[in-house]
């Protein structure tokens, strides 16, 4: 059964895991706050950051958001970025797998190489409505 992504969803988790499975952090904070919507048409935009009120000094608040066209197959989604917060989503298709657990959807970005480790962060979305923005 392919899953519909169109609508608007809410960031309900994330982790990063090293090589072995350990979890090396949490991708926008220990309160992650994000929404993400698609339309029928093929346009989708992201907004992501630590939610937090205030930050440990010396630590930067993570955010990123952007937008552009998407395809989705069933179990990749490839968004050509036209508008970001960050000018290296410019440089190729952002690419995710996708799979669902239930009624979550579950984003996965390529690994990333963060302070000489080989990164993979999750992104867990829960359906806040069926209709785009």
């Amino acid at each position: 059964m392919e899953r519909n992504i169109v609508g608007v969803w809410r960031l309900a988790s994330t982790q990063a895991t090293d090589p072995d499975g350990k979890r090396v952090g949490v991708p926008y904070g220990p309160r992650g706050m994000g929404l993400v919507t698609f339309t029928a048409d093929g346009r989708m935009m992201s907004v992501l950051v630590d939610g937090r009120a205030s930050l440990p000094d010396g630590t930067p608040r993570q955010y990123s958001s952007y937008c552009g066209n998407y395809t989705f197959d069933g179990s990749t989604l490839t968004t050509v970025v036209d508008a970001n917060c960050d000018p290296v989503r410019f440089t190729a298709p952002q690419v995710r797998k996708v799979r669902f657990e239930g009624e979550r959807m579950v984003l996965t970005p390529p690994a990333s190489e963060i302070a000489g480790v080989k990164v993979t962060r999750e992104l867990t979305w829960e359906k806040v409505t069926s209709q785009s923005l």
